[in-house]
C-alpha cells in the first residue's frame, strides 16, 4: 500500500515539475534542490528523487556529476533534431505498417481519426476546432507508430514524442493566429490522408516519405516562431527552455 502511494506522489510530483518546466517556472539551467523544492511540492524527498528521474528519462532534466538535478537547455539545432528524428520514426513506422501490411482493425481506426478530423473544419477559414484537432491529431501520430508492429519503433516514438518541442502537436495554431497557421493545418490534414493511403495500399517508400516531410510541417511552423514572430513563443510548451 505504501509503494502504491508513493507511486501515486511522484506520478503528480513529474505532471507538476513538468508544468512548471514547460511554463519557464522553472528555467533552464536551474539547479534543483530538493528539500526547498520538496517543501514547496509538500512531498517527500524519495517520490520527488523519483520524478526527477524520470524527468531525466524524458529529456527535461539532466543530472549533475556531483549529484542533483538540473533543468536542460536546448539550442534551436537540438529542436530540429529532435523534429528530423521524430520524422525518421514515423516515417520507419509508417514503411513498416506498409510492408508488412497494417493490421484491418487498426487500419479502420488511423482512417476514422482521419474522418474526424475533417470534422474540426468548419466552412470558414476560422471555424476550426483546436482543441479537438490536437487531441486527435496526436492520437494519429500514436495510432501509426502502432501499426508499425514493432514495439521498438512504437517506443522510440513515445520517447522523442515526450520531448514538448518534438510532439506532434507542439506548434499547432490557436485562434490568434489562425490567418498565418490555416494552411499549414490543411496540408498537414492532406499529408494525413496520404500516409494512410499509401500504408493501406503497401506503397512502404511512399508512405516513409509523405510521414517524414510531414513532420516538417512542426519545423516551417518552427521556423516563423522563432524567426519571425516572437510574439508567439510564450504560447509554446517547452519553448522557454530553447536558448539563442
Amino acid at each position: 500500500m505504501a509503494r502504491s502511494t508513493s507511486k501515486t506522489h511522484a506520478s503528480r510530483t513529474v505532471i507538476e515539475l513538468r508544468q512548471k518546466i514547460m511554463r519557464g517556472e522553472l528555467k533552464g539551467g536551474t539547479r534543483l534542490l530538493e528539500v526547498p523544492l520538496a517543501e514547496e511540492l509538500a512531498i517527500s524527498r524519495t517520490p520527488l528523487r523519483d520524478a526527477m528521474s524520470r524527468l531525466t528519462e524524458e529529456g527535461l532534466l539532466e543530472r549533475v556529476k556531483n549529484g542533483g538535478f538540473i533543468v536542460r537547455t536546448f539550442t534551436f539545432d537540438d529542436v530540429i533534431d529532435a523534429i528530423e528524428l521524430r520524422g525518421v520514426l514515423e516515417g520507419t513506422a509508417a514503411r513498416l505498417a506498409a510492408e508488412r501490411g497494417a493490421d484491418p482493425d487498426h487500419l479502420d481506426q488511423i482512417k476514422s481519426i482521419v474522418a474526424n478530423l475533417d470534422k474540426c473544419f468548419g466552412e470558414r477559414p476560422e471555424d476550426v476546432d483546436f482543441e479537438g484537432y490536437s487531441d486527435l491529431n496526436a492520437e494519429f501520430h500514436s495510432t501509426l507508430a502502432g501499426l508499425s508492429r514493432s514495439t521498438i519503433v512504437q517506443r522510440e516514438v513515445e520517447r522523442v514524442c515526450q520531448l514538448p518541442f518534438a510532439s506532434p502537436s507542439a506548434f499547432l495554431p490557436n485562434r490568434k493566429d489562425i490567418t498565418t497557421f490555416r494552411r499549414s493545418l490543411h496540408i498537414a490534414q492532406e499529408q494525413h490522408r496520404a500516409i494512410v493511403s499509401a500504408i493501406a495500399s503497401r506503397e512502404g517508400t511512399r508512405a516513409e516519405g509523405l510521414a517524414r516531410e510531414h513532420a516538417r510541417t512542426a519545423r516551417r511552423n518552427l521556423n516563423y516562431l522563432l524567426r519571425d514572430d516572437r510574439s508567439q513563443i510564450d504560447r509554446v510548451p517547452g519553448l522557454a527552455l530553447v536558448v539563442d
